[in-house]
């Protein structure tokens, strides 16, 4: 585990955005700034933060420590979908097979929690008894064990807007995605959050729960994009906590960007209004818990690259370069 001493001295050089002008069509998402070309995407891993559908701040080795969690897990989940991953050219990026994305967030939920307008517990709290085709139980209290995972689709909203959860009947019916596709998604969805609920497990964590974004191929073949089961796309607690602090309706020891969101909740920012200004101890904590969800899920020691990432990354992009 790096120190907060290393982690503090790359806050100068966090990766707020690229802009190579011979890699490609560029498009910015919230976290990874995308190039198409050749039948390609390269996705560049930032070191922004996004919660409440904004960007909130820049985390030092947070692009890194996603990209290393998103190839752990691509590599032990192939088996169930294709995804989209040619290879892994530097600590920040990916190059992948260019797809035609699908226009659903496949959220799947094994827990009832959550801060945003768009969680389940929120919602739950609201009197929400049906959430997006999902009959909910009286009596649930924050963080309690959900009988079964449930999907709980979003829109996939353009960069700026809100993604908007809907049941699937609602979905199918506004042309968002087929039929057959989300019946095929659903399966798949299921069956990805069980694999990192089992791997997970093993290493004395919980898989809260988690989104997933799809795309076809030139092939026409459902394969799985993006990114799988890291801290910006998943919620992790640790499983010797668990039940203590939930007898306790204490909040959950999470290892994810929960932290920052719980901090800026406590703040009274919940996606509205001006950010409130972050002090560094807590850029630092959160990146801690970015670098500390790759070393406790995967078992292994995180290997930051220190220093300024855009020479690097330029290097080991040229031969994508025209």
């Amino acid at each position: 585990m790096l120190t907060k001493e290393q982690i503090a001295s790359q806050i100068s050089h966090c990766l707020a955005g690229t802009n190579f002008t011979n890699l490609g069509t560029r498009y910015e998402g919230k976290v990874r700034d995308n190039y198409t070309k050749d039948e390609k995407r390269i996705l560049i891993t930032t070191d922004r933060l996004s919660a409440f559908d904004k960007v909130i701040a820049l985390v030092p080795f947070k692009g890194q420590a996603l990209n290393a969690l998103s190839k752990f897990w691509f590599e032990r989940t192939k088996d169930i979908v294709g995804n989209h991953v040619v290879e892994y050219p530097d600590p920040n990026a990916v190059v992948g097979e260019e797809c035609t994305p699908l226009a659903v967030e496949m959220v799947v939920r094994g827990y009832i929690t959550g801060s945003t307008t768009t969680s389940a517990w929120y919602n739950y709290q609201k009197g929400v008894r049906n959430f997006c085709g999902n009959p909910l139980p009286e009596g649930m209290k924050k963080d309690q064990k959900l009988d079964h995972a449930i999907i709980t689709p979003t829109t996939k909203a353009a960069h700026g807007d809100h993604d908007e959860s809907l049941a699937p009947e609602e979905l199918i019916k506004r042309g968002h995605i087929t039929k057959d596709d989300w019946d095929k998604l659903a399966a798949i969805s299921l069956k990805l959050f069980a694999r990192g609920q089992e791997i997970a497990a093993k290493q004395g964590i919980i898989l809260v729960d988690t989104k997933y974004e799809f795309g076809k191929n030139k092939k026409g073949e459902i394969v799985l994009i993006d990114e799988i089961h890291t801290p910006d796309s998943s919620r992790f607690w640790k499983s010797a906590t668990y039940q203590a602090k939930f007898d306790k309706g204490e909040d959950q020891d999470n290892i994810n960007k929960e932290y920052l969101r719980l901090w800026l909740s406590e703040k009274g920012f919940i996606g509205e209004g001006a950010i409130p200004a972050i002090p560094e101890d807590v850029i630092v904590e959160t990146a801690r818990r970015y670098i500390e969800a790759y070393e406790l899920i995967t078992g292994q020691t995180f290997e930051g690259t220190p220093g300024d990432p855009l020479p690097r990354i330029e290097k080991n992009l040229a031969k994508y370069m025209s």
